[in-house]
């Protein structure tokens, strides 16, 4: 029987990489939804810290390169679901993000752990590939306070237990059992809860309530993306 644990952030995710041998990272707003998107477009992403970081990869590669979501102007794409909705299919795509991409660096640096991108609209077929591994981690990402101390998301928390809620004929730990808890009590009212959370909020700020919808499109898609040679590509499953 597979094992299933959640943990919160760079912290979390370094105990996780001790004892599983696959995990998914969860930053539902947006790195992770991105990514989802991204996987529909049959699009291959690099996650990297900063613009600045991703320009000499992108030119190397011959890749598209994502713009700050304030400096993206129409056409554009960026760290925003709804922009990537436009993106052609196949090709590669380079991801600046703070906290998914920082996420994502560390555990590629444990090369014998398989690393997945999870969120809410690809749950199930994320559910589905880490059944395939008996000890199995989900990593909240969470975002960051000023001070740069990790800030919960419930987006995040939420995100991995909709991942639990798929698996089937798993034992949980307690973080486990308490983020499907979650999930299943605010299923119901979960676009409310999205959009009047803290980074819901943000996002509205800064006219970007659209990627809150696409980031609750629950079971929105039927793919799932692995962390593979620097890059988040589609398992064929």
């Amino acid at each position: 029987m597979s094992e299933v644990d959640v943990d919160w952030g760079e912290i979390g995710l370094a105990r996780l990489l001790t004892r599983v041998e696959a995990l998914a990272i969860v930053d539902v707003l947006s790195f992770s939804t991105c990514i989802s998107v991204a996987a529909d477009r049959d699009v291959a992403v690099y996650p990297v810290a900063t613009g600045d970081d991703g320009v000499a990869l992108a030119e190397r590669l011959g890749a598209r390169l994502a713009k700050r979501r304030r400096d993206a102007g129409p056409g554009d794409v960026s760290l925003s679901p709804a922009s990537l909705l436009r993106l052609p299919r196949g090709g590669s795509l380079v991801l600046p993000s703070p906290n998914g991409s920082a996420l994502s660096a560390i555990a590629a640096g444990v090369p014998e752990v398989a690393v997945f991108a999870g969120c809410l609209r690809n749950r199930r077929a994320a559910a589905s590939a880490l059944s395939d591994f008996r000890r199995i981690g989900i990593v909240a990402a969470g975002e960051r306070w000023p001070d740069r101390s990790l800030r919960p998301a419930i987006e995040d928390w939420l995100g991995a237990g909709a991942i639990v809620d798929a698996m089937e004929g798993v034992s949980l730990s307690a973080e486990a059992e308490f983020a499907r808890t979650a999930y299943r009590a605010s299923r119901p009212d979960l676009m409310r809860l999205m959009h009047e959370s803290l980074s819901g909020k943000e996002l509205a700020e800064e006219d970007h309530k659209s990627d809150v919808d696409v980031a609750v499109e629950l079971d929105g898609s039927d793919r799932v993306s692995r962390l593979i040679g620097g890059a988040y590509q589609v398992v064929r499953r």
